[in-house]
């Protein structure tokens, strides 16, 4: 069952409570793992009377499986049958690669920055 734009919406930024909420209050990281409905509603998911919920804890092995897109294509298929699957690492999944000079100039623009776009001043 696709979303539309607003339940989407909806989706994304109760997931991403929980998300943040896993990461940063040990208390729900705790609630996530012996109640996950509660953990889930406290953060604003929507869940049918008859769902079943599995929580993964687990880092992403990749980052197709880690990513919002596959969490929301996991809800949809949860809405149709019954199974819903959540990915919340137990860790934020932050990219650490360096930057060479080329991706830092390229992130920086290459250019002068002013104080206002009328002057030239530096």
């Amino acid at each position: 069952m696709a979303l539309s734009e607003q339940q989407r919406s909806d989706f994304v930024g109760a997931y991403t409570r929980a998300l943040i909420s896993a990461w940063s209050n040990e208390e729900f990281a705790a609630k996530l793992e012996s109640n996950p409905r509660a953990a889930l509603e406290e953060s604003g998911v929507e869940l049918p009377a008859n769902a079943r919920i599995t929580v993964d804890r687990s880092d992403p092995s990749d980052s197709h499986s880690g990513s919002l897109e596959t969490q929301v294509s996991l809800y949809e298929r949860g809405l149709s049958t019954g199974e819903f699957e959540f990915h919340i690492p137990r860790t934020p999944q932050v990219d650490m690669t360096e930057l060479d000079d080329s991706e830092l100039a390229g992130v920086a623009g290459g250019m002068d920055i002013y104080c206002c776009p009328c002057c030239s001043c530096t």
